[in-house]
């Protein structure tokens, strides 16, 4: 394959490198670059050891903004390139790839910097180690950053003349991240660490627009379903307050994507006004989730238009013809940053006509705008002071709303869309199922449920060898083992499934790969699960991810999957690794809250000690929907359809005594190996759960 550069008066023929032969759309990006890139392969680690050059990893993903920032300014400069090229074995990696290669060598950036993210620049050794590290830098000198150029020609002549100071350097890295991968002395589980946790929680948030810290600020859904949770479990209300004041604002801000539904990465400002513009399919998976958590406590119908706009947005935008689900959207189009969602006032005012004033007024739009010269749509006032100012009713004004928003993004479907990353991930496919099926728990939406269990056959069929997951699919081609995240969310997932379907199939799924989990991920020196398993390619280090962060870490999700799979199938196995799990990270989560919040919701459902819920004979649709739509977070509920499903489940402890009536619904509540008899009414059911 050759790509041309044409010119007035010539024609040039640029060949491409080895990344032409990937999938990832992010290394595809870099093709034709003048770095002789490399993806992350036997060929490219032999090549360094055989001609003793050191190796220049560059690690970003495909919506990334710097990282287009740097490969343009950097990477396609042929002076830079040479040099690059001359010296060093360059090898590029999709981080969404190969998070096991991203996840060291980020420990290793912020063991360094303080700091971490993407594009992650690191220099190794031919044996992988680490020397120099940093991320985005300028190709000159600027705004106190070193320029590449300066650096790669630094290095080139610090490993020539200076092979100490660079064994040194590399030695100190290792042995501090090997540091870093050891975990704290287990504890024992109490409320008391619940206690300080949601204390410390809460004196990072923001008491005026919600969310943690100043700016930018990210939406950290985990953190936000463990203070609903606390605030259950203490009955004080200022944690609820906090989280509905921060979901709200970020629903109203420029965070959401007001007209197309689905939430961007993160917000720039303290406000939620300004994102950085991409979308993220994790994001769009945990978000419903915490949405619809707010529904079930609050019955406020904005949380559930929510939840419903977000996950209709990713079956328009994130779904492939397969059934799985995309990784990303840019944020950038047209080569600019934000252009597909920002407007100019005289724009909406040509589209909308007279409904103009009232959209222009409810969502802040001016004639100068709030974003370089432009609008992010962002909601500062309520329907009824709109319909007070026009002289309307506040159901007028929705109408106005609603029909302006269908106009609008009709009108932006015109415009070129930002760049797609069409790669699908086990990990962020089963964070969707599980947010689709919460979604059609509060929704009954069959669009959510057909979502969720076409993207489970998927995984099944295409994503599966010899009984083991693999990571990433693209093109008809799935590769690369799994990682634990890959196992962990996808177990988790399909436990979901199971209370939603009740069929024996999936729930022996989920034992399959629980029981993958520890035989081939668990440290049994340190009780908790590695990021890669034992059969996996060796790294330098075999490292845990134990912080939940933008997603929930492997171990949390493990922990928490392997406690319910107890509670339905009394398989001790599974309680000993998750308490294990509890135990050895308890401390770190009660002192930093904020790195530990699905962690904490495992515990929290670990001491409230588990509701199995069990519904048989769905007649009764009040009774099932007021179940589903109550906030319920420390149960197992699962429904019963007929009496089919029960005669296959009922060797099963869960379901074991309990009987099918053909004439009326009943619900049996089971807590602490104690069951209720079969119950038909709310108000009985409600004084137990």
């Amino acid at each position: 394959m050759q790509q041309y550069k044409y010119s007035f008066l010539t024609l040039e023929i640029v060949e491409p490198n080895s990344l032409v032969h990937e999938s990832s759309p992010y290394l595809l990006q870099h093709a034709y670059n003048p770095v002789k890139w490399y993806t992350w392969c036997d060929e490219a680690l032999k090549k360094a050891k055989d001609e003793n050059k050191p190796i220049f990893l560059s690690v970003g993903y495909s919506a990334c903004h710097w990282c287009h920032v740097m490969a343009h300014e950097s990477f396609e400069n042929e002076e830079i390139a040479q040099i690059m090229n001359e010296n060093f074995v360059n090898i590029k990696v999709d981080r969404e790839e190969r998070p096991d290669i991203d996840d060291i060598y980020q420990k290793v950036c912020q063991l360094n910097t303080g700091s971490g993210g993407w594009p992650l620049s690191v220099f190794l050794t031919p044996d992988q180690r680490p020397f120099y590290v940093g991320t985005y830098f300028p190709p000159l000198d600027s705004y106190g950053r070193p320029g590449f150029g300066s650096v790669v020609r630094q290095l080139a002549q610090a490993w020539k003349e200076k092979p100490h100071d660079v064994e040194s350097a590399a030695e100190n890295f290792v042995n501090a991240l090997q540091k870093t991968e050891s975990i704290s002395v287990p504890s024992k589980l109490d409320k008391s660490v619940l206690d300080e946790a949601a204390m410390n929680l809460l004196s990072l948030g923001d008491p005026t627009n919600g969310g943690f810290g100043h700016a930018p600020k990210f939406p950290n859904a985990a953190n936000l379903s463990f203070m609903l949770r606390y605030s259950r479990l203490s009955k004080i209300s200022k944690f609820q307050e906090f989280v509905l004041r921060t979901l709200t604002k970020m629903a109203n801000g420029g965070m959401y994507d007001q007209v197309g539904g689905g939430f961007h990465r993160y917000s720039t400002d303290s406000r939620w006004l300004v994102p950085h513009f991409e979308k993220m399919l994790y994001d769009n998976a945990l978000l419903p989730v915490a949405y619809a958590e707010a529904y079930q406590i609050t019955k406020d119908a904005r949380y559930l238009e929510v939840v419903k706009n977000t996950l209709g947005y990713v079956l328009k935008e994130m779904t492939s013809p397969e059934g799985g689900f995309y990784s990303a959207q840019d944020a950038d189009s047209e080569g600019e940053e934000g252009k597909y969602y920002v407007w100019k006032k005289n724009e909406i005012q040509k589209i909308l006509g007279s409904d103009s004033d009232v959209f222009c007024l409810y969502y802040d739009v001016t004639d100068g705008g709030n974003f370089e010269g432009h609008t992010i749509l962002y909601n500062g006032i309520n329907i009824s002071s709109v319909a007070f100012h026009f002289g309307k009713t506040e159901s007028e004004v929705k109408e106005i709303i609603e029909r302006s928003k269908v106009k609008l993004l009709e009108e932006r479907n015109k415009r070129v869309k930002p760049g797609r990353d069409e790669k699908i991930l086990v990990s962020w496919n089963s964070l969707m199922i599980t947010g689709f099926l919460k979604g059609y728990r509060v929704t009954r939406d069959d669009d959510f449920l057909r979502a969720a269990e076409n993207c489970i056959r998927f995984i099944e069929q295409k994503m599966t060898k010899d009984g083991e997951l693999l990571h990433t699919y693209k093109d008809g081609h799935a590769k690369l083992k799994a990682y634990l995240d890959d196992y962990a969310y996808f177990v988790n997932a399909l436990v979901d499934y199971f209370e939603v379907k009740p069929t024996r199939k999936y729930l022996d799924l989920a034992t399959h790969y629980a029981t993958y989990l520890l035989d081939h991920f668990w440290d049994d020196t340190e009780k908790s699960f590695f990021f890669t398993a034992d059969n996996h390619e060796k790294l330098i280090v075999r490292t845990k991810n134990i912080y939940d962060l933008s997603m929930p870490s492997g171990n949390s999700v493990a922990a928490g999957v392997m406690l319910r799979l107890y509670h339905i199938t009394q398989d001790r196995k599974y309680l000993d690794a998750s308490l294990k799990v509890m135990e050895s990270l308890s401390t770190m989560a009660a002192e930093n809250p904020f790195g530990f919040g699905q962690l904490l919701n495992v515990i929290y459902m670990y001491l409230k000690k588990p509701t199995e819920i069990t519904m048989i004979n769905y007649s009764n649709k009040d009774l099932y929907s007021w179940l589903e739509k109550s906030f319920l977070p420390e149960s197992i509920l699962v429904g019963i359809e007929n009496q089919a499903i029960l005669k296959e489940l009922q060797q099963l402890p869960f379901f074991s005594g309990k009987e099918f009536d053909e004439t009326k619904t009943k619900v049996y509540v089971c807590k602490d190996f104690a069951c209720s008899l079969p119950l038909e009414k709310i108000e009985d059911i409600e004084k137990l759960v």
